[in-house]
């Protein structure tokens, strides 16, 4: 039987792209820990459509 762990699969999604417009939307998938990181997690990650280094929030 499968452990149940405090880690779960969350969506980082850019939060600059919402603000200018273009078209697309620019998403991740990672883990997480639920009980070290109980906040939303925050990361700088790479967007194609706007061709730099945006920063991107968890989503529910």
């Amino acid at each position: 039987m499968a452990k149940k762990g405090n880690r779960v699969q969350v969506i980082l999604e850019c939060t600059g792209q919402k603000a200018s417009g273009f078209p697309g939307m620019s998403r991740y998938i990672t883990t997480k820990n639920k009980k070290n990181t109980p906040d939303r997690l925050e990361r700088k990650k790479y967007n194609p459509f706007l061709k730099k280094v945006t920063i991107h929030r968890e989503i529910k």
